[in-house]
């Protein structure tokens, strides 16, 4: 597709951030795109190259007013025309107005080796007959280009899944309106999160641990849920927290800030604080974009 072509498919090109999302299978693409999905952008993964001005043009026919921002994930699962094809597109999209960026998500082969053994999943080019190691070495051989060319790598050999989704979210917050949320749960017997702004104590609530039929459950389970929704020291517990931070968080938001955390712990990190984060996310999502969770037990 030319850059006439594209030029003339795509409405409003100024109102759209595009990010492609690329790099070696297991390095954490999936995560990266959830966190972009979360922080408001339209996410489509492993999206034909080809496919790629059509997706821009329709997502900027349905502008109302400002900026969309999209994301799309591309691997060896496109054939390998489509990969070469992908700076060529790139290139005759930022010609036309589109903000392009390029993250290529990297990391370590031993680590790339442990990750699959870990989960048992089978490398996208593990049906040509090569070894895990070799399809490794395939794989960043095919993506080489694209990683010479990208605005940002990002080398996952050494984060956490929360980690990752930090570098992403405070990365890329700029491209949303406001201030990101990240509301995390923990268990206070496996320490603090160190990257917490503000650290909330749960513990002296209803404990669902002590049901039998709830202890095997989550707070994102409707059993606890309807247990902790039934009592008031709960909902009292969650006004308070929810006035504080809609009172406090603008304040933090008029200051620049771009960026914070709310750990929320109680003692096994699975009931209370699970319910906690998710029911305080929710609240935040009816008021702003740009709100993640993290549950550091459960994940």
């Amino acid at each position: 597709m030319s850059e006439t072509t594209v030029a003339n498919a795509i409405r409003r090109p100024d109102a759209i951030h595009l990010i492609v999302l690329t790099g070696l299978s297991g390095g954490g693409k999936t995560v990266a795109l959830r966190a972009l999905e979360d922080l408001d952008f339209y996410c489509v993964d492993n999206l034909p190259t080809a496919l790629l001005p059509q997706l821009v043009a329709a997502v900027s026919r349905n502008v109302e007013g400002k900026r969309r921002n999209v994301a799309v994930g591309v691997d060896v699962r496109n054939p390998g025309e489509d990969l070469q094809r992908m700076p060529a597109m790139l290139s005759e999209l930022a010609a036309v107005g589109v903000h392009t960026h390029l993250i290529f998500l990297d990391c370590r082969d031993d680590v790339l080796i442990k990750r699959y053994s870990e989960t048992r999943r089978r490398h996208p080019l593990s049906w040509r007959g090569l070894s895990l190691a070799d399809a490794i070495a395939e794989e960043r051989r095919l993506l080489r280009p694209l990683s010479a060319i990208a605005d940002k790598v990002i080398d996952s050999s050494d984060l956490n899944v929360h980690q990752l989704r930090r570098v992403i979210a405070t990365g890329y917050a700029e491209a949303t309106d406001g201030l990101t949320l990240m509301f995390q749960s923990f268990a206070f017997r496996r320490g603090l999160p160190l990257d917490a702004d503000f650290v909330f104590d749960a513990r002296c609530l209803p404990n669902p641990h002590w049901d039998p039929t709830l202890r095997p459950l989550s707070g994102k389970d409707a059993g606890v849920r309807d247990y902790l929704d039934a009592q008031p020291l709960v909902a009292e517990y969650f006004a308070d927290t929810a006035r504080w931070l809609d009172t406090w968080l603008p304040r933090f938001e008029a200051d620049d800030r771009s960026y914070v955390t709310i750990a929320i712990g109680c003692t096994g990190g699975r009931h209370r604080s699970v319910y906690l984060v998710e029911k305080l996310a929710a609240h935040s999502r009816a008021l702003r974009s740009g709100v993640l969770t993290f549950h550091r037990e459960l994940e």
